[in-house]
């Protein structure tokens, strides 16, 4: 089964579009990998979080600030599809 990534956001700090943009770029890149995108309004004030069916794998507080798409897409890639090529948005060999 496919797994659902969710984006939880904080609607008091306006961070809707955010996530609306990631939910893209994340269904664009990861079509055939997953079952949608839920954008999820918090509860709690400054809340940004994402999840694959609820582990989490993201949070605004913990990093202190907000992940680039290109990091995103790496952290989803390596838990939906770990053989997946991102293409210029892979990671450089080390």
């Amino acid at each position: 089964m496919k797994p659902t990534v969710t984006i939880e956001y904080c609607p008091k700090c306006n961070w809707l579009l955010r996530a609306a943009y990631m939910a893209q770029e994340i269904l664009t890149t990861f079509e055939d990998d997953v079952k949608g995108v839920l954008l999820q309004p918090s509860e709690y004030s400054g809340r940004y979080s994402i999840f694959i069916d609820g582990e989490k794998v993201f949070d605004r507080k913990e990093a202190c600030g907000f992940i680039e798409i290109k990091a995103l897409k790496q952290l989803i890639r390596d838990v939906v599809n770990p053989t997946k090529s991102l293409g210029h948005s892979d990671k450089k060999p080390e």
